[in-house]
């Protein structure tokens, strides 16, 4: 995200020079075509603003290495100055008649690139100010504007039209503000929407090549792992009933019934089966889900679970399946809150285009970047005791659904795991 706002950044100066250099050679073809002396104010005025413009844009590119941590609040800045230059070219141009008043949607225009819907409404309500205080001092007479009606009168404009013009500059400005601001909010989601795909797809691609080879190694693991554990039990039988034998022996199946659950996980992981799917009220099997992790070890009272279903939905999928998806998320929400204040809370809203969106949010450690690329790769694990397959065998069972989940997630504030059902029509 800051590469792309960086890049525009600099497309936006570069843009800034080429218009200075354009204003510039304007100014010499029309001094040179009306035969104007170089001392004319005008003209002076007008070479002055384009060189300042240029030594802006010189400033910009040495400063914009710096600044590139904070290239938001270095593009509002620049904002703010073009808008300041952008009156002294119309001053100069003719004030309230100049033909470049239009400048100012350009700014607008191109101010959405860089803030938020909020900020491009204070933008436009910026360029107002500017152009309604110039039209003041212009009917005041504080201010004579150059330009093809100087010097015709003290006054050039009238009240009525300084009211005019302003209603007309807000009107224009503030409608620019909302399309142009409402196209940049629609194009940061669409983007945002794409990179998450793009990573879901990659993921995807990834967790299928491993799959193929987990299913194979599993296969081979599990069937002598099951003629080991037989002859162990076989043998546990027959021998002595010495303390340190049968010792051994309950070591030995231990690890062995350790060994095979891991195998099974691997095998989910690798393979996993559509299941008994059926449609399921997910408020009611949520509310049943969180109910009973609540009496689990994990929560002993020290977290809060919250469960807020906005609408009322139901999905098509294997209950059981359901169950293991929320409940490993649920236990590693809970494992990553070490406070006694835990908070866990479960949303559940329809969206738009028939989707069901499930958010569990929690204000646990949460996960730097580096983390949160890597915790769906099978057997990784931030975790002592983990195997590092839950959150993989999650991602791979709603795969199977044509489902997907995102995560965010920020060091010290928390995580949210945000699922994505689809819809099935039932009757209620």
């Amino acid at each position: 995200m800051k590469e792309t706002l960086n890049r525009k950044l600099n497309w936006l100066m570069s843009l800034r020079f080429l218009f200075s250099l354009m204003l510039m050679g304007s100014t010499v073809t029309y001094q040179l075509a009306n035969r104007l002396s170089l001392t004319a104010m005008p003209i002076v005025l007008l070479y002055g603003v384009s060189g300042v413009i240029l030594l802006l844009s010189a400033i910009y590119a040495i400063v914009s290495p710096v600044l590139q941590y904070h290239q938001r609040h270095f593009a509002c800045v620049q904002i703010g100055l073009d808008a300041f230059c952008i009156t002294l070219i119309i001053f100069v141009t003719g004030g309230s008649d100049s033909v470049f008043i239009f400048l100012y949607l350009l700014i607008v225009i191109y101010s959405s690139v860089f803030v938020f819907n909020r900020g491009t409404f204070f933008i436009a309500g910026f360029c107002n100010v500017l152009f309604a205080v110039l039209l003041i001092l212009e009917f005041k007479g504080t201010i004579n504007p150059f330009g093809p009606g100087a010097g015709l009168g003290n006054v050039t404009i009238t009240g009525l039209q300084v009211i005019q013009k302003c209603i007309v500059m807000v009107a224009a400005c503030f409608s620019v503000a909302f399309l142009s601001g409402y196209l940049s909010d629609q194009e940061r989601r669409s983007k945002a929407e794409l990179v998450a795909m793009e990573a879901h797809l990659n993921r995807v691609q990834n967790l299928a090549q491993i799959g193929e080879m987990a299913a194979g190694l599993a296969h081979e693991i599990k069937n002598p792992l099951a003629s080991l554990s037989g002859a162990i039990q076989i043998l546990k039988n027959e021998l002595e009933a010495d303390k340190d034998n049968m010792r051994l022996m309950q070591i030995v199946l231990r690890e062995t019934d350790r060994l095979s659950s891991l195998v099974n996980n691997f095998l989910t992981f690798a393979r996993p089966s559509a299941g008994n799917t059926r449609t399921v009220n997910l408020g009611q099997a949520l509310g049943e889900i969180v109910t009973l992790f609540e009496k689990n070890n994990s929560v002993d009272q020290r977290i809060a679970l919250e469960l807020n279903i906005v609408s009322e939905a139901s999905i098509e999928i294997d209950p059981l399946q359901l169950h293991q998806i929320i409940w490993n998320l649920l236990l590693n929400a809970a494992e990553s809150i070490e406070e006694r204040s835990g908070r866990i809370v479960v949303t559940v809203q329809k969206m738009k285009n028939e989707r069901i969106l499930v958010e569990i949010v929690d204000n646990g450690c949460g996960m730097d970047e580096k983390t949160l690329q890597s915790i769906f790769n099978p057997f990784y694990t931030t975790k002592p005791n983990g195997t590092g397959l839950g959150l993989s065998i999650v991602y791979r069972i709603l795969e199977t659904y044509d489902c997907r989940v995102d995560v965010k997630s920020k060091p010290g504030v928390g995580s949210m795991f945000s699922l994505y059902f689809k819809s099935a029509w039932h009757k209620t």
